[in-house]
């Protein structure tokens, strides 16, 4: 098995050798504003994983691992650090950076593998980010984390050297997402994160770009008008509605801040790019607190998502932080290697939100809740429904009957069914004339995780 192993991974590294042997096409804003399109018009839903510290701890065969096991299960976003600190090095020990200095890229002639004196940090970034394309990957990736420049570790003039020489060296890789900033605010630093949104969008020109913000906050409240700035994005994670003491207060509610984004002038794009984990404390920081489960990923998913959000990034614990036997600071109380978690239940049940999206019509799609006849409901009973012109989408997290007005879209007649986000079943249960209001329940238990989605159809 060990011998197989090895030829294997002899056969991923030779596929990546020479040049591209498939190129993604770029990614743009759909012309309505409020999705994404690949160049050649077809629709892409978002479906990230928070892959934070794949460029410094794993290495090639890992790295295939990885990245195979994420194609498989429908995911095409990675959400990578490319500097998490400043004096850091991967794993085969080559440094990022000269004495700690972004405007001193350690470099090294050539790029062969087998000569560890050629091949450096950033040889090894190349070799994953073009890992990943052939499997269909698209790489968002953070130049350097917001708490280095939150401690004052890069000026203003570092910033546009530094994001300079990035956005040019991958400028012709189709694959790349720029998310500037890195859990912070913008109001921290305004200016540098400006200067490199400019210089990325200067130097790299065909890559969406977009800021990765501090927790229960958005990119819109301080870049929404920059011209760097392509999407939103918010990060909804990781506390609890009682834990919640930000300005803003919508606890685990991540569909308010795609409301919020989406009556917003000029449109852009939005989504949730980091909820809470599976596999993490509740409030982030004490493990004797309970942990994130995969009912309460999908919830934010498609919560966030019917809401009207152009995609959702999933995220467990061990994956993100890519723990392993050694490592000498594990955090917020992983209970797992990374090995292990890539087959978490949650990180499973994403492809059956992005099979449901590409099931109808994409870029009709609108949320709209007027379909709900009723109170909606606060917290863990909140319904939230979207519909295309002909077909609608109602979410339920505990399995509460819907309250449905109908007429809203097209047919003289509907073909109602239900929808397992568990399992990514379908059960047909009628055919109803399309007028009035009407009743549907699941006819299941009324209970936190027992979700599922009311799918109407023109008949």
């Amino acid at each position: 098995m060990k011998i197989l192993s090895l030829i294997l991974f002899f056969f991923a590294v030779c596929s990546v050798c020479g040049q591209h042997a498939s190129r993604l096409p770029q990614l743009q804003v759909s012309e309505n504003r409020r999705y994404l399109m690949t160049e050649n018009g077809e629709p892409f839903f978002w479906l990230g994983d928070t892959g934070w510290l794949l460029y410094s701890k794993l290495d090639r065969q890992e790295a295939v691992q990885y990245l195979d096991d994420r194609a498989a299960k429908g995911f095409n976003v990675i959400q990578v650090m490319v500097l998490h600190q400043l004096k850091m090095a991967n794993a085969y020990g080559d440094s990022a950076l000269i004495s700690g200095d972004v405007t001193l890229p350690k470099i090294t002639a050539g790029n062969a593998f087998q000569d560890s004196e050629a091949y450096d940090f950033w040889d090894h970034v190349d070799y994953l980010v073009q890992l990943a394309e052939q499997r269909g990957l698209y790489m968002a990736m953070v130049p350097v984390w917001g708490s280095n420049v939150r401690q004052g570790a890069i000026s203003r003039e570092q910033a546009d050297v530094y994001a300079s020489w990035l956005a040019k060296r991958y400028a012709d890789r189709s694959n790349i997402i720029w998310l500037n900033g890195g859990d912070t605010r913008g109001s921290d630093s305004t200016a540098i994160w400006h200067t490199m949104g400019k210089r990325l969008s200067e130097y790299a020109p065909n890559h969406l770009i977009t800021f990765h913000p501090f927790g229960r906050t958005k990119s819109s409240i301080w870049f929404h008008q920059a011209d760097w700035l392509d999407f939103n994005m918010f990060q909804s994670g990781h506390r609890r509605y009682d834990q919640d003491d930000s300005e803003l207060g919508y606890g685990q509610d991540n569909w308010k801040y795609v409301r919020d984004d989406y009556a917003l002038q000029p449109i852009k794009p939005t989504l949730d790019g980091e909820p809470s984990y599976e596999g993490i404390p509740q409030g982030l920081h004490d493990p004797l607190e309970p942990y994130w489960t995969a009912d309460d990923i999908r919830r934010y998913a498609y919560w966030s998502v019917f809401a009207g959000a152009c995609g959702f990034t999933y995220g467990h614990s061990a994956v993100m932080q890519m723990h392993q036997p050694g490592d000498p600071d594990p955090a917020y109380g992983v209970r797992e290697y990374w090995t292990e978690a890539l087959d978490s239940e949650g990180a499973g049940q994403m492809k059956y939100l992005k099979s449901l999206v590409f099931s109808k019509s994409y870029f009709d799609r609108i949320p709209d809740q007027s379909l709900i006849a009723s109170n909606p409901g606060e917290r863990y009973n909140h319904q939230v429904a979207t519909r295309g012109s002909n077909y609608a989408w109602v979410y339920t997290y505990n399995g509460r009957e819907i309250h449905l007005r109908l007429g809203k879209i097209a047919g003289e007649y509907i073909k109602a069914g239900w929808y397992n986000p568990r399992n990514g079943h379908y059960k047909s249960i009628g055919i109803f004339k399309n007028e009035g209001t009407r009743l549907f329940d699941p006819r299941g238990n009324v209970a936190d995780g027992m979700d599922w989605v009311l799918v109407l159809e023109s008949a």
